[in-house]
């Protein structure tokens, strides 16, 4: 019984099935929440004895756990963090979220998440049948977290308070403030801290990269990713940081899920955060950052009354509010259908009467994205 029960309950990821259906049949896809990707050639940069390297690769299984000069390129990221015990490589940070949700959750635990914000762990906790308890970031305050809000939903039986910093959607990046506020929430009821970091990197205003989780508290699992900040999506290779008993005890549900991600995207991953590299991978992706706000933004503010919004902080998204009667899902499948321009609707997020809107692309690409889209809204406008 348990087994269909569990079966008819099952909640899809929302988000990622809607981008599964039209990402791949329209002329812009602005979902995506990173820049435009990088080439291998150009992440190589015709480097030589490196793509010799690359082409005479065993294609073999790398270390299940991440190589070690992989590990090691992750651990220089974060403070006290040590290769060989606090550092867990994953398939993306989708895989990491899920085997995390799957060692420390038990029968009767609570997750509290941030919102609006990428559902995946939210979905994840539901189809494992754990109670969800959102808390705000609030539009009307820049997005700034509610803090009330939140203390009012973390409490004895919450097991992770879930965030995303900085924030997807919204571009939100935590204060000072807000960050010894999550923890001091934690602190009281013994929760661990799920910080998803995995656009640490591409801000958009300052040039400090945003602070991590990691070592503010006991009890944090950080997450990074190669997709988000470096433009590497394709790779698929993301990781944990943690305490050196609570990686082993993740790294034990990774051996089940999926052993351990490709020896090519080790072998670039740590490439690309190389000491070399790096620096040149998160410049690219701010600049894409950079260029491409100012082009929404004045896109944005030619329709006027049409947008209220909050510039993001980091990210090549942002989160805005649309003045239109119509859903989010509605409007979205319509730009997908008429302009062949596929946004993010809000109920993806769990906010409807918005959009999330990519603009880590060239100026043409933003140019003619946007145009399309005006088209179809003004038609809807009649």
């Amino acid at each position: 019984m348990t087994h269909t029960h569990n079966q008819m309950n099952f909640k899809p990821f929302e988000l990622e099935y809607i981008q599964s259906k039209w990402e791949q049949i329209v002329d812009f896809n602005l979902t995506e929440s990173g820049v435009h990707p990088i080439s291998t050639l150009d992440l190589v940069q015709g480097d030589e004895s490196k793509i010799t390297e690359l082409l005479g690769t065993e294609l073999n299984y790398p270390h299940v756990n991440g190589n070690p000069e992989l590990r090691q390129n992750i651990a220089n990221l974060y403070d006290g963090a040590v290769w060989d015990k606090n550092v867990l490589v994953t398939v993306g940070a989708a895989e990491a979220n899920d085997i995390i949700m799957k060692t420390l959750l038990e029968p009767g635990d609570e997750v509290a998440t941030l919102t609006p914000t990428y559902k995946q762990v939210w979905g994840i906790a539901e189809n494992m049948g754990h109670t969800v308890r959102p808390f705000h970031l609030r539009p009307e305050t820049g997005w700034a977290l509610d803090i009330d809000d939140m203390n009012a939903q973390v409490n004895e039986k919450t097991k992770i308070i879930a965030i995303v910093n900085p924030n997807n959607p919204t571009g939100h990046i935590f204060t000072e403030a807000e960050m010894d506020a999550v923890i001091k929430a934690a602190d009281r009821v013994g929760a661990w801290i799920l910080a998803d970091e995995v656009y640490r990197g591409a801000e958009r205003l300052r040039e400090d990269e945003t602070p991590s989780f990691y070592g503010r508290y006991e009890r944090v699992l950080a997450l990074g990713s190669m997709s988000k900040a470096y433009g590497l999506p394709g790779l698929r290779v993301g990781w944990i940081i943690g305490s050196a008993d609570t990686i082993e005890d993740v790294w034990r549900r990774h051996e089940y899920s999926t052993i351990t991600a490709t020896m090519l995207s080790n072998h670039l991953a740590a490439y690309a955060l190389s000491e070399e590299v790096r620096p040149r991978l998160i410049q690219r992706t701010r600049d894409y950052i950079r260029k491409g706000y100012p082009i929404l933004q004045e896109w944005m503010e030619d329709q006027e009354g049409l947008f209220s919004y909050t510039p993001p902080e980091a990210s090549a998204v942002t989160f805005v509010k649309y003045h239109l009667d119509i859903n989010s899902t509605e409007l979205m499948e319509t730009l997908c259908r008429e302009a062949s321009v596929f946004v993010g609707a809000g109920d993806s997020f769990g906010m409807d009467y918005h959009l999330r809107i990519a603009f880590g692309q060239e100026k043409e690409v933003l140019d003619e994205a946007f145009g399309r889209i005006r088209n179809t809204i003004q038609r809807l406008q009649g």
